[in-house]
């Protein structure tokens, strides 16, 4: 079936589509990917987007505009996924955009995501399976990450090795011998404390803060090449008081989102580590505040750090690496540096691209919900139970499902 996988992560930066043929028979997934078409949101939206997350203050009138154009922008993304291939569809995946993981006393209660599918399903014609996380959450998952399917299939091996995410939130999945019980969590922020000091930075390495998003219509929202951290050094007083935050020691299965790594968060660090530097020893001398650069620096460690630190604790020997953060040369030398002798190697060298990869899992995961498989594994985000996930919107056509395809075991990526 030809299936297009759709999603905006927690980095906010737009949608991604990825077509995939996959095919499901005798236990193997045969995925070869068809093309992948990122889509930036307007400034607009995104400002808006933006807006609606954790400590702002928002409307259900609000809520519901954005619920509408999310969908709508998703449908036009399809769409043109499918066009740009020249093949119908079968099947869309959406991911949709988060917008509040609620997260309390480490149990998962609820996510949502924004997108209304009808948009999509009405566009393209073709059946649309939404809403993933919020079925393994009423089983007694986290509803993220989703990943620890794909990575498991895929990575399965003698070695144990680790595939990382470095999205808005970095995430892994720890994978072994194949039936070996899999762990994936996220272990912290990935590049959205950055982005933030990105989008409040007004021309570059060493400017002063901005007022908040959409400040500067020249800013990219994201540090570009790692020039921002690249310019500055790691203030030690700021990465201990990041690495003080409670997540980084509870037990996975574990997830978190920008509902606790906000701009205030941020703020209030910087501030803690000024008051704990002072009192340290300065006296009355003032303790320089730390530039962008520096911050920025600092959020690079963080970042190494407490990926290196988990992929540790479980022995991996090798890192499998995709997702934005990918592409911050800063962020990948920090990471290397912080992992030692474990390599880090990029997805695309087993066969799917850093940018796309969370595209084609949400195919993926489209493709086993459609075949009646689960989408999580058993413990791998808490679940109680494997569930097979989503809900599905009819197409131009009735909906009829295939017979259930039974377990599966192993993915393929063929060209």
């Amino acid at each position: 079936m030809i299936v297009v996988g759709l999603l905006s992560g927690t980095s906010m930066d737009g949608l991604d589509a990825a077509v995939a043929e996959i095919e499901i028979a005798d236990g193997v997934v045969r995925l070869t990917p068809l093309g992948a078409h990122p889509t930036p949101w307007s400034p607009r939206l995104r400002d808006r987007l933006l807006a609606v997350l954790p400590p702002g203050r928002t409307t259900v009138a609000e809520v519901c505009a954005l619920d509408t154009l999310v969908g709508q922008a998703a449908a036009a993304a399809a769409d043109a996924a499918l066009n740009a291939l020249g093949r119908p569809g079968d099947l869309v995946s959406w991911l949709g955009q988060t917008v509040f993981h609620w997260v309390r006393d480490g149990e998962a209660l609820g996510s949502l995501q924004l997108g209304q599918p009808a948009w999509i399903a009405e566009r393209t014609g073709v059946a649309v399976v939404s809403d993933l996380r919020s079925t393994d959450i009423a089983a007694g998952g986290h509803g993220a990450p989703l990943a620890s399917t794909l990575d498991a299939l895929w990575l399965a091996g003698p070695r144990r090795r680790a595939a990382l995410n470095l999205g808005g939130i970095a995430n892994i999945t720890v994978v072994g011998r194949p039936g070996e019980p899999v762990v994936s969590f996220d272990t912290g922020p990935g590049n959205c404390l950055l982005d933030v000091l990105a989008t409040r930075t007004v021309t570059g390495p060493g400017a002063g803060p901005a007022t908040g998003p959409g400040t500067d219509g020249d800013a990219p929202g994201y540090d570009v090449d790692g020039a921002l951290a690249a310019a500055g050094t790691v203030d030690p007083a700021l990465l201990a008081e990041l690495l003080a935050e409670k997540y980084y020691a509870a037990e996975p299965p574990k997830s978190t989102g920008r509902e606790l790594f906000t701009a205030d968060y941020l703020d209030s660090a910087v501030d803690s580590a000024l008051i704990a530097a002072r009192e340290r020893g300065h006296g009355t001398r003032r303790a320089p505040n730390p530039t962008a650069p520096d911050i920025a620096a600092t959020l690079v460690a963080l970042t190494a750090r407490t990926v290196a630190d988990a992929c540790a604790r479980y022995g991996v020997t090798e890192v499998v690496g995709s997702g934005g953060g990918m592409h911050n040369p800063v962020l990948v030398g920090a990471l290397r540096a912080a992992l030692g002798p474990v390599p880090l190697r990029r997805s695309d060298e087993l066969g799917l691209p850093v940018d796309a990869k969370e595209a084609y899992l949400t195919a993926l995961l489209g493709a086993l919900s459609w075949h009646g498989v689960p989408g999580v594994l058993p413990g791998a985000t808490g679940s109680r139970v494997p569930r097979v996930l989503g809900r599905f919107s009819p197409g131009h056509r009735p909906l009829r499902l295939p017979d259930p395809a039974g377990p599966v075991h192993t993915l393929q990526i063929t060209r």
